[in-house]
């Protein structure tokens, strides 16, 4: 994939190692060329290094085994996991889960990434539906506009949403980006 696909809480292959991308930047520095900028965590050795990626870089991201697993519940800051099959139970960190964890809801379906035997990640459905917890009061009669309206969700993942959804709804997520798509029937 081109390296500016990267996204926070991906594994890649970086020097023959599995990598945990901690954080990334795309920066266009002037009359340069575009680049990605990105702070790596290895997985088998938990040291952190930066790294820098030119847009038209291809990376090689980690292949790993893939359970179905059902989400649970977290406590303070683990969050776990039942294999649907053997019923085994799994913790995992927020640092491990990164951006993910803004979609988590009691018994949702996702696959856990394993390499040589241990969780290292998951993989979210493309989209997900969650309730809204809190926004500001819809206007009547409104209709779709181009301006939106902060929202707070189940999870606690603010989205920016049309003027008509109000409380109580449930809107459909890109679990990809985090956006709105439309409201769930």
């Amino acid at each position: 994939m081109q390296a500016t696909q990267i996204r926070k809480g991906m594994i890649i292959l970086h020097g023959g190692e599995p990598h945990r991308v901690v954080e990334f930047r795309h920066v266009t520095p002037g009359n340069w060329r575009a680049m990605v900028q990105t702070k790596l965590r290895n997985i088998r050795s938990g040291s952190t290094t930066e790294h820098r990626f030119r847009s038209t870089d291809t990376i090689e991201r980690a292949i790993f085994d893939e359970h179905e697993f059902e989400y649970l519940y977290s406590d303070a800051d683990s969050h776990h996991f039942m294999n649907i099959e053997s019923y085994e139970q799994i913790r995992m960190d927020s640092d491990t889960l990164g951006d993910a964890v803004q979609f988590l809801v009691p018994n949702l379906r996702i696959q856990v990434e394993f390499y040589q035997g241990a969780p290292i990640g998951i993989e979210l459905p493309s989209t997900i539906d969650l309730k809204v917890v809190q926004t500001e009061p819809g206007l009547k009669g409104a209709t779709v506009s181009n301006v939106n309206k902060p929202a707070t969700l189940e999870t606690g993942l603010v989205v920016q949403v049309p003027p008509f959804i109000s409380e109580g709804e449930v809107v459909r997520i890109n679990t990809s980006d985090g956006t709105y798509i439309e409201r769930a029937k």
